[in-house]
């Protein structure tokens, strides 16, 4: 069944101000190009007013200088985050506990709570703790010794490695492995390598959300560890003994060499790298493919590989491009030293003569 709210009601949700008719009735959000009568839609800058003609949505989430438009507004200050938080607000559903399924391999000792969803072919193993309202989905494996807060929501294949401790309201994405061992060994004389055994674990606090596909290796001794509402996209991987800062964002197939601390807020773009034991202070950023090999500072900006300051990096990026001009330039100028050298050579032995 259909739930609609009110615009007042979505305003209330994010302190927002309504222009129009506060009980218009909104049941979903959407982007400009693809909404209904019924849903709300959002512009994050001026520029991108007016709305176009063809817009069907019943009203909009704009920002403060939007000024008067065709349709019923919410204004914010941060149109981007009131759009998001809007959107879960309609999207979100009472928990609904589908027990156990038949299917699913529980071990020894384990303590289950009376609402949870455990989807079939789940294996736990012995001494899993999970919280309330956790959903398993189908395929996924905990090892022995985990603990899964409340309202976590682990999708299909997903797996936990032995004593791991997970967060309230984490999401793991499909094919997610957490806790396998981390990429330790020793090398003799002979090139021959002997493993280092991983004996740690993956801590996850709450609010944490990691993508499909990506890793996170158990530590070599102590704890990898993720802090809350720390964002990890699709293939990124984490190696031992990394500690994630609170609300960092990892972009797709970044990975992070071990034992490496990231503080709050770092943001690492695609196919960034970034060396071990090294240290990124708070709100550091690197751009896509940056290639970190040393310690950065509390809000550097970074670019390139190996990674240095953006601006510089944006510079010499420019200059590169304009090295086959430059090479040829060069050229033309050294036959011109060698053709006036020449003429000076000449000069000088007729002047002997």
């Amino acid at each position: 069944m259909t739930r609609f709210y009110t615009l007042q009601q979505l305003a209330d949700v994010v302190d927002g101000q309504v222009v129009g008719d506060p009980e218009t009735r909104i049941h979903g959000l959407n982007g400009i190009e693809y909404a209904q009568a019924g849903e709300i839609t959002f512009v994050l800058e001026k520029k991108q007013l007016p709305l176009p003609e063809h817009c069907r949505a019943s009203a909009c989430i704009v920002p403060a200088d939007a000024g008067p438009q065709k349709l019923p507004l919410i204004i914010s200050d941060q149109p981007a985050v009131a759009a998001a938080r809007i959107h879960n607000y309609l999207l979100a559903r009472p928990f609904q506990a589908e027990g156990v399924h038949p299917s699913a391999v529980i071990g020894a000792d384990c303590v289950l709570p009376e609402e949870v969803t455990i989807g079939p072919l789940v294996c736990l193993g012995d001494r899993v703790v999970l919280g309330q309202r956790v959903t398993l989905g189908p395929g996924v494996v905990i090892g022995e010794d985990t603990v899964i807060g409340d309202d976590t929501l682990l999708h299909a294949n997903v797996t936990v490695a032995e004593r791991c401790v997970i967060g309230n309201r984490v999401i793991l994405h499909h094919g997610a492995v957490i806790g396998s061992d981390g990429f330790g060994f020793a090398t003799d004389r002979l090139g021959i390598h002997y493993k280092k055994p991983q004996v740690g674990t993956v801590r996850i606090d709450d609010d944490v959300e990691i993508g499909a596909n990506s890793c996170v290796d158990r530590a070599a001794f102590g704890v990898t560890w993720i802090k809350t509402g720390a964002r990890i996209d699709n293939l990124v991987m984490i190696g031992h003994n990394v500690v994630v800062g609170e609300h960092s964002v990892l972009v797709a197939q970044t990975g992070i060499a071990g034992s490496t601390n990231l503080g709050r807020n770092v943001v690492l773009g695609a196919k960034a790298g970034v060396a071990g034991h090294l240290h990124l202070g708070d709100r550091v950023m690197a751009a896509a493919k940056s290639g970190i090999h040393n310690d950065q500072p509390d809000g550097a900006m970074v670019g390139g590989t190996p990674a240095i300051d953006v601006k510089k990096w944006g510079r010499a990026a420019t200059a590169f491009s304009r090295l086959p001009d430059m090479l040829k330039e060069v050229r033309r100028l050294r036959r011109e030293v060698d053709r006036l050298g020449s003429l000076l050579e000449s000069a000088k032995k007729k002047e002997q003569q």
